[in-house]
């Protein structure tokens, strides 16, 4: 092969090599820069001057059909963030109607608060709220949820920001009945796998307890630390031991989605 072919076939194989690696955007107008370049030289309604002429309009419409998709895509994300906040929204004022529903129907004096806080360990279990003793909170104030469920008891109240201990806590103990029955015992909370839902046990139940799956666990107001027929949980599983039973119960408040909670301030205490 002569020197001048084989280095034009070098040429044309790094050039070739060059355009693969382009996108094929720069590739079309590097196509329409060559047409636009030889149109003048090719013969008038010839294939060759009806085929550029095709490209160039076909590169054209696709820049603008680029514009239009391009805006299409701002507008869709526009309206994603409306329909999110629209949803923010529609959540905050749903929270807010249940709050005054149940402030209307509960019994207790009651003060509504934030959480604003949660522990990222399952087992470490309190949260924040964005209350305090310029509320009039105090040290173990019976706290509620939205269902009337037990969250747990006010631990450390500052002035605008107060832990709560919740009900689910392994240091947690609550004095509890089992609804149809006699038997009292007492709520812990049981450790579990980060992840896990949290459960409760029901300890010292008379070992031969009447108890299915299903029954629903009260405070039963013993020590005055939690007002009596507070709703703790349902019984998921019953174990008869040597000397005492032991329940496993499903607590009636939804711990992974409490976004508000109400702190009960007329409570008897001792």
């Amino acid at each position: 092969m002569k020197p001048f072919n084989f280095l034009a076939l070098l040429l044309f194989i790094a050039g070739l090599g060059w355009v693969l690696t382009l996108s094929e955007g720069t590739v079309r107008q590097i196509q329409k820069t060559y047409y636009l370049a030889i149109s003048p030289i090719i013969s008038k309604g010839g294939k060759t001057e009806q085929f550029a002429k095709e490209f160039l309009n076909e590169v054209e419409h696709s820049a603008d059909l680029k514009k239009k998709l391009e805006q299409s895509n701002r507008e869709r994300d526009r309206f994603k963030l409306i329909a999110s906040q629209v949803r923010h929204l529609e959540d905050e004022n749903n929270e807010l109607r249940a709050a005054l529903n149940f402030k209307k129907q509960t019994e207790f004096d009651v003060i509504p608060a934030k959480v604003i806080r949660k522990q990222p360990l399952q087992w470490g279990k309190t949260i924040e709220i964005d209350r305090g003793t310029e509320n009039g909170f105090g040290v173990s104030l019976c706290v509620l949820a939205a269902n009337g469920g037990l969250v747990g008891r006010l631990h450390q109240p500052g002035d605008q920001v107060s832990s709560i201990l919740l009900v689910t806590d392994e240091g947690s103990q609550v004095s509890a009945r089992v609804e149809d029955t006699s038997e009292v015992g007492l709520v812990t909370g049981r450790r579990t796998n980060y992840g896990e839902a949290p459960k409760l046990r029901l300890r010292y139940l008379s070992k031969n307890a009447s108890i299915r799956k299903g029954m629903k666990v009260y405070t039963d107001g013993r020590g005055k630390l939690f007002p009596a027929d507070i709703p703790i949980g349902t019984i998921e599983d019953f174990e008869s031991g040597p000397v005492h039973g032991e329940a496993e119960i499903t607590p009636s408040v939804d711990f992974s989605n409490l976004k508000t909670v109400f702190v009960i301030t007329n409570q008897p205490h001792d």
